[in-house]
């Protein structure tokens, strides 16, 4: 590996693959095209950490649900300490909180540094413990650490333009992402989702009530209590969830790598939270709202991004309809099912056709 990784060639070839794109994801993919025929790890995950320490997954193949907590938690120690981490079983080692919730798993890491910060970490997994430690000489490693430099630049290059576009899609008003975003989200989400085989959920948002406020109060309170239920709504959501502001008093959540009911829970936390909450007190008023939420996931009642929007809405608007102040989730239809026949006879010939 260490004669491989010193030739030129295979320098030039990385430093050509990762900065074909500034996207993150393709980098990220890109990554881990590359190390993969370098290390015979069976499952790979990319997680950034950015500015303000927020972290986020990049690219994984072959990380199962199982092995997922393990595998973050390694790449979160990773960007924390700027150390390389190789261990027999990870679930066990003493570097990382223990947690139930892992799997015994064999582990590598490399931290991903640009300009003089750690701007992702690379992990390599094996679904089982190992019998002994997984060891690199000192001279592997530093060719290994060579051959990474320009992918983290590409990465942090990447991932610098993906802040500055985030300050044009950005609600101006609630500090939310914007519907522009969020289409652009839902579109890149649905993709990986349906690579992956992991679910997608979507949540649309609807304030009741809220047209009382503006009738009553006037539209600089109406715009008051939108920018409160959006801070209300985005300390409900979890840090991987993206909050957007869909129009008006409509907001939407896309929930990454997860299903309905890790959807219900998020949605039943937003409806209590809102209730709870005591709006425009500061202008010396003590109003309640509501909200009806609707909730889609992919691949349960959609195969597509466009049909995870209007499943999501049409559930939302149920809820309107029936009473307000509830969690819907919608129902697979014989149109999505047809469309997933379909999705799945396309897959099937394309397989065959590979094979």
């Amino acid at each position: 590996m260490r004669r491989r990784l010193s030739r030129p060639d295979v320098f030039v070839e990385i430093l050509r693959t990762v900065n074909a794109t500034l996207e993150a994801e393709p980098v990220g993919e890109a990554l881990i095209a590359r190390i993969s025929t370098w290390i015979p790890a069976s499952g790979w995950l990319l997680l950034s950490n950015d500015d303000a320490n927020h972290l986020q997954v990049v690219s994984t193949r072959g990380i199962p649900a199982s092995v997922e907590p393990v595998a973050r938690a390694v790449a979160e120690y990773v960007l924390r300490s700027t150390s390389v981490f190789c261990s027999a079983d990870a679930a066990t080692d003493r570097r990382l909180p223990r947690s139930d919730s892992y799997s015994p798993a064999a582990a590598i890491a490399f931290p991903l540094t640009s300009r003089g910060r750690a701007v992702g970490a690379i992990v390599g997994i094996d679904r089982a413990p190992a019998s002994r430690e997984p060891r690199f000489a000192a001279a592997t490693l530093s060719a290994l650490r060579t051959a990474l430099e320009p992918a983290a630049l590409a990465l942090d290059n990447a991932l610098r333009m993906q802040r500055a576009e985030a300050l044009t899609v950005t609600d101006d008003l609630t500090q939310l992402y914007n519907s522009r975003y969020l289409t652009q989200v839902l579109r890149r989400e649905t993709k990986r989702a349906s690579r992956s085989g992991r679910p997608l959920s979507l949540l649309f948002i609807d304030l009741d009530g809220f047209k009382a406020v503006n009738d009553t109060h006037g539209h600089l309170a109406g715009s008051s209590a939108l920018v409160e239920a959006a801070a209300v709504i985005r300390v409900s959501a979890r840090e991987t969830d993206i909050v957007a502001r869909f129009g008006g008093d409509e907001f939407a959540l896309v929930l990454p790598d997860t299903g309905t009911e890790g959807a219900e829970m998020v949605g039943d936390r937003i409806k209590e939270k809102i209730a709870a909450h005591r709006f425009l007190r500061k202008d010396g008023l003590d109003i309640k709202l509501t909200v009806s939420v609707g909730i889609a996931t992919l691949p349960d009642v959609a195969v597509t991004a466009e049909q995870l929007v209007k499943a999501a809405d049409e559930a939302m608007y149920w809820v309107k309809e029936h009473g307000k102040n509830n969690v819907r989730v919608a129902q697979a239809t014989d149109e999505h099912l047809k469309d997933a026949k379909s999705l799945m006879s396309a897959t099937w010939a394309r397989e065959e056709g590979a094979r």
